[in-house]
This record gives C-alpha cells, structure tokens and sequence, in this order.
C-alpha cells in the first residue's frame, strides 16, 4: 500500500509537529530519575490512527531525524522514543492484521484497550534493557550493574506505561472524539 501525496503531505506536517513539541519540551520531567512524560510521540500515533502504518513509520522516522538533527544532544532520547514507540504502533497494527480488521474498528476506545496493554507489556519488554545497557551509560557513563541498584527496573516500566497511555489516549481522542478521522481514506468510503 502506498501513501499519496495527501497522506504524504499530512506525515510531514505530523513529523514537524512532533519535533516541534520536542524542541519546545511540552511534558513533565522526573528531577529525580530524569525520564520525561511528553507529548513527542503523540502525533506517531496520530499517523497510524489516520493512514496505517506506513504513515506512522514515515512519521515517527522522520520526527525523529528532526528531534536529532535540531537538538542533537537528544539524538539518544530520539532513538529510545522511536524504539519505544513502534512498540506501540505494531502492536495496534498486528491486532488489527490479525483480527482482520479496517483501522476504524479504533473509534471505539475499548477496541484499543487490549492491544494498548500487549504494546506497553513489549515495549517495556523492550526498553528496560535497553536503558540499563544502552541509554543509561551513554547519558549517565553508569555502568549497567550500577544503573539497575540506582534505577530500578519498575521506575523504567512505570514511565513508560504512562508515556504509552499518554500518547495512546490523546491520539485516540485527537482523531476518534474530535472527528479528525473524517479525513482519512476510510471514512470517505
């Protein structure tokens, strides 16, 4: 499936959203562990709610690029938030695949619900390592074995389970409760 111009056009300016909220850092930080709650990602998954997943790749990659190349001491937050969230995104994907269904069998909220929490049990399946053997020592130049007695696992897991209903929730009400998704291919039909 390939994206039109429209769509296209409409990932770009998603992409450009996303860096401009990071730029301008729109969310809460932890000042004891650091970790942000923000509203980055929210326009990634506002691209797989309107086109697919293709528009959400194109999005989140793009977006992420962006956050790197115009803030480039946040290229490591960029990879670990575009690593974090394609979790998410297959995860909303791979339900619909298998279940054989259209994209817009997400307007109702519940239909999200059990993929959302398959997604945040990957995703922290995911980044616990990776932050305790990439991202930690690169920011911090803790060891591994000393980030896991000063983070602990449950503080990694717990961000990111609200990161993941944060950008979940206000995508889903940005495009199914305020009608954005009238817009979409789908709808039309």
């Amino acid at each position: 499936m390939k994206l039109s111009s429209r769509e296209i056009a409409l990932s770009g300016a998603l992409a450009a959203l996303s860096a401009t909220v990071q730029l301008i850092h729109i969310g809460y930080r932890s000042p004891q562990w650091g970790m942000w709650i923000d509203v980055v990602a929210v326009s990634w998954i506002i691209a797989y709610f309107l086109f697919n997943i293709q528009s959400a790749f194109l999005v989140s990659s793009v977006g992420a690029l962006i956050i790197t190349l115009f803030a480039p001491d946040t290229w490591l937050g960029a990879s670990m938030k575009l690593v974090a969230t394609i979790s998410i995104i297959l995860s909303l994907y791979l339900w619909v695949l298998i279940g054989k269904k259209q994209l817009s069998y997400y307007s109702k909220f519940f239909h999200v619900v059990i993929p959302l929490i398959i997604g945040i049990i990957i995703r922290c399946v995911v980044v616990v390592p990776l932050n305790y053997y990439y991202a930690i020592p690169i920011w911090t130049g803790m060891a591994p074995k000393v980030a896991m007695k000063v983070i602990p696992w449950f503080v990694i897991v717990g961000f990111n389970a609200i990161q993941s209903l944060v950008d979940v929730i206000l995508a889903w009400v940005i495009v199914y409760h305020f009608k954005l998704s009238r817009f979409t291919k789908e709808s039309t039909k």
